[in-house]
């Protein structure tokens, strides 16, 4: 389960590295299938700036409404559009086509803050 090149928080969401200072966020796998069917979600306009982790907005399923936290400080380059109309690609594809945000970091220094693959893994099991 995972991606060994992710790092996590505590409250499940993941971090990739995309290209140059530019990361991509979401949930895990593990968060999206304690939340059930992933019905709407809430996400910051691109351009808008988040401090690490600060509430980077809102996942609602037929269980529960839950915050997501941002994995790191930076400015939001982009917003996973499809979600709006296929918020399910949460649950079918949490590490593919259902990430939530593009951040350009404000600072790698941060990224130790974070958790890797084996880490996030003795926290779920």
């Amino acid at each position: 389960m995972g991606n060994k090149k992710l790092l996590y928080t505590k409250d499940h969401e993941w971090l990739k590295h995309h290209q140059d200072s530019i990361y991509i966020i979401g949930i895990t796998e593990y968060a999206a299938a304690q939340l059930g069917d992933i019905v709407y979600i809430d996400l910051p306009d691109p351009d808008s700036s988040i401090k690490q982790f600060e509430k980077l907005g809102e996942i609602e399923s037929v269980k529960a409404v839950s915050d997501i936290y941002s994995p790191i400080s930076g400015k939001i380059l982009e917003v996973n559009l499809e979600l709006n109309h296929h918020p399910e690609l949460i649950n079918d594809s949490a590490f593919k086509q259902g990430w939530l945000i593009k951040i350009l970091i404000d600072s790698e220094s941060e990224l130790s803050n974070l958790m890797n693959h084996s880490e996030y893994n003795t926290l779920i099991t």
